[in-house]
């Protein structure tokens, strides 16, 4: 059991309910005790009372009482991280834009972009290896699922990082995504708005669509654009997410039914057969991010295909590469 500690809440983290925030950090923490913390005032938010229900915010900082449970952060005080031999040649060799301020990463499917319960390999620990002399470490200014490839903003500077997670607040970021799915939606481009909250009944991480006014439910909005199909059965969708909810396009696919293909959560459509030769895993690539940078004018970075993307694209004869020459990909920025 450690002493009292202090946590800053992460760029990624702003707008988190508190309750949510340790069951992130402290999942052997129960409901109930979190409560009772709260309620005696042994946890505050920049030295403020809070209730349970707050939302934080990126840079305060979170006083934690001594708990008689671990933290699951990879940056937990008096745990010395693990720094594999081959994590900083391994984040190397995934770069896709590298700087003085920023790196942009090519996050491979299957990846954690941060750690979780039996999870020990992933992106946030692997940047230990990128500390500098200051000790001053690469900081994750957004997130991916763990399935989701594709690009990955990474600050090398607390500056940088203020700045990033500022541009992410105030959408002034495009990003595209890439995702093959079932059926062609109709019509072929359009908008798919809703509110979202956790779905308390699922077992993991699962949301839901909510109803307007619903306790904890956020406003979601997504721009989706058919590239291309492959008959009636498959179409290959752009989609512009103008929020960040968690698992956003795969819930809002879903909702109109056209779930991603090899969705383990939300491709729920019975009876349905996986075309020959397609890998069952999840078909949505983070391809393309445009941001201002912390230094003065516009990063803009491609990620390509993932292998079993790849792969599915040369068997439905999907052409990539037709889009390579144009900036705007699909007309929609």
């Amino acid at each position: 059991m450690a002493g009292v500690i202090s946590h800053e809440v992460k760029s990624f983290e702003s707008g988190m309910r508190l309750d949510r925030w340790f069951k992130e950090h402290y999942p052997g923490l129960s409901f109930g005790q979190l409560q009772k913390l709260v309620r005696t005032g042994q946890v505050r938010v920049d030295g403020a009372r809070v209730k349970t229900s707050t939302r934080v915010a990126s840079g305060q900082t979170v006083r934690i009482p001594p708990l008689a449970t671990d933290a699951k952060d990879s940056e937990a005080p008096k745990s010395k991280p693990k720094i594999g031999d081959g994590d900083k040649a391994f984040i190397e060799s995934i770069l896709l834009h590298d700087d003085k301020d920023v790196m942009v990463l090519n996050k491979p499917a299957g990846l954690s972009v941060q750690g979780g319960s039996g999870t020990t390999r992933h992106v946030d620990g692997m940047l230990e290896a990128f500390r500098d002399r200051n000790g001053q470490k690469p900081r994750l200014v957004h997130r991916l699922d763990k399935d989701t490839s594709g690009v990955l903003v990474v600050a090398k500077t607390r500056s940088a990082a203020s700045f990033l997670a500022k541009a992410f607040r105030s959408r002034t970021t495009k990003k595209t995504y890439w995702a093959l799915v079932r059926g062609v939606p109709k019509p072929k481009q359009g908008r798919i708005s809703t509110y979202l909250t956790k779905d308390e009944e699922s077992q993991g991480e699962r949301m839901r669509v909510a109803r307007h006014g619903e306790d904890d439910a956020s406003h979601a909005l997504t721009h989706y654009n058919v590239i291309d199909q492959a008959g009636q059965k498959l179409s290959w969708l752009s989609l512009k997410p103008v929020s960040g909810r968690t698992h956003q396009l795969r819930v809002h696919t879903s909702h109109i039914g056209h779930p991603i293909i090899g969705d383990p959560k939300y491709f729920e459509v019975e009876n349905w057969e996986l075309p020959a030769g397609l890998q069952n895993r999840l078909h949505l690539l983070a391809r393309r991010i445009v941001i201002p940078h912390p230094k003065g004018g516009t990063l803009d970075v491609t990620a390509p295909l993932p292998p079993h993307m790849e792969q599915s694209w040369n068997l439905l004869a999907l052409d990539a590469g037709r889009f390579d020459a144009d900036p705007d990909e699909d007309g929609l920025d």
